[in-house]
């Protein structure tokens, strides 16, 4: 049995995980690709020690912020783990809210090294779209960044979204993490707010080794405030940003789960998570 846990940020993942690995015997791997860096831990609301209440974790904090860690990197890493925890006779648990990566791991992607970077190619929307339209005739043909991504995904021979995938493993259950999306912004919104006096001096200590890696660039509430430090933004800007990019994220993430995986979804009982823990059990005695 492999258990997969998604969702959005601020929904609970990281204490069903925890409930889930104490009574199924399991160990968590990590699914999310900001966690994988060395010290980027407050903007990614990273697991602390204290939260994982004596529970292996694997694929945190794994490859230095100046690295490039790529889906391909991921999809061997993960399926080493994976390996690893089920010969050890336990249930590896995967825990996070980056859906390719944990497609990659978990389904047919062939994927190679040499063609893990985004290219940004000299080839004009109508290139590129004679090209992308042969595997997906339904894109949008001035959509430069979508068709990008999409030309891309060829390049690295990763199957484009209407291509057939299938789960290289015949036990995994998906279980998803939802809640109307009034509650989910305003626990967003009050997340950012309590990390943000410690973001500011984990951001500020890159800032100052000048280091400006495509994880910094990239990440939620890392690239808002390198805009901050480099005098672009005010402080109150880039707050208003983080939250505002946090919840367009968790939008994309809902969409990417419902539409790629077959995901069963539970509802986060804030007032009451253990009833969220029983309704998963249910879940996962039922499959």
């Amino acid at each position: 049995m492999i258990i997969c846990i998604v969702g959005p940020t601020a929904v609970g993942k990281t204490k069903l995980s925890i409930a889930l690995a104490k009574i199924y015997n399991g160990e968590i791997i990590n699914a999310d690709s900001v966690q994988v860096y060395k010290g980027l831990d407050i903007g990614s609301a990273k697991v602390t020690e204290a939260e994982k209440e004596g529970i292996k974790h694997h694929l945190l904090d794994i490859v230095d912020v100046q690295d490039d860690y790529t889906i391909y990197h991921y999809q061997k890493d993960c399926r080493a783990k994976i390996k690893e925890i089920k010969d050890s006779g336990k249930v590896p648990i995967l825990v996070g809210g980056s859906g390719l990566y944990l497609k990659a791991a978990l389904y047919n992607y062939n994927l190679s090294e040499e063609k893990t970077k985004d290219i940004e190619y000299d080839l004009t929307n109508e290139q590129l779209y004679n090209v992308v339209k042969e595997k997906n005739p339904n894109i949008d043909a001035n959509n430069r960044r979508r068709l990008l991504r999409a030309y891309n995904k060829i390049q690295k021979n990763i199957p484009l979204e209407n291509q057939e995938l299938k789960p290289i493993y015949d036990d995994i259950i998906w279980l998803g993490l939802k809640t109307d999306h009034e509650t989910l912004y305003q626990k967003i919104n009050d997340r950012v707010d309590k990390m943000f006096p410690d973001l500011i001096d984990e951001v500020s200590n890159f800032y100052k080794q000048n280091i400006n890696s495509k994880a910094l660039k990239t990440a939620i509430g890392y690239k808002e405030l390198y805009a901050y430090f480099g005098q672009e933004k005010t402080l109150e800007e880039c707050i208003s940003l983080i939250k505002k990019n946090s919840r367009h994220y968790a939008k994309r993430q809902y969409t990417f789960f419902r539409h790629q995986l077959p995901v069963k979804w539970l509802n986060t009982d804030y007032n009451d998570f253990q009833k969220t823990i029983n309704d998963a059990i249910n879940l996962i005695e039922k499959s």
